[in-house]
């Protein structure tokens, strides 16, 4: 089950075609993942608090159609994968119902005193379940 996530636009970020600069969208990613897991009980405070944060390993997105100013979007979320140490995440950009771009993202669970990966925490796994 996928979980739906406001975007606020800003005027700056429109290019000179009159559309959403493509470096934003991953803005938006980043934004959605995290406002994801804080609305599903896993804040990212509280996972940097207990030790653990998670980085970004790979990225990819596709453009259907830009973005033009003033229309209200929305990014989904979903789990596509969860493994020991990493999971992956596909993000759905949406201008109503109509789909403008569709992206996956790779994250690894990492230890933030730099120790290397980790597993996958019981209660961000729960997190990742309830979203597929």
């Amino acid at each position: 089950m996928a979980v739906a996530v406001p975007v606020s636009l800003s005027y700056f970020q429109f290019d000179q075609q009159g559309v959403v600069f493509n470096m934003w969208y991953f803005g938006w990613f980043d934004d959605a993942m995290t406002q994801f897991l804080g609305d599903a009980g896993c804040p990212y405070q509280t996972m940097i608090a207990d030790g653990l944060d998670v980085q970004l390993v790979h990225t990819e997105a596709d453009w259907r159609e830009g973005v033009r100013y003033g229309e209200s979007v929305t990014v989904d979320v979903a789990t596509e994968k969860i493994g020991s140490t990493s999971f992956t995440l596909s993000f759905t950009v949406r201008v109503g119902s109509q789909v403008r771009s569709t992206a996956r993202t790779v994250y690894v669970v990492v230890a933030t005193d730099g120790s290397g990966k980790q597993p996958v925490p019981p209660k961000l796994r729960a997190v990742l379940e309830s979203a597929r």
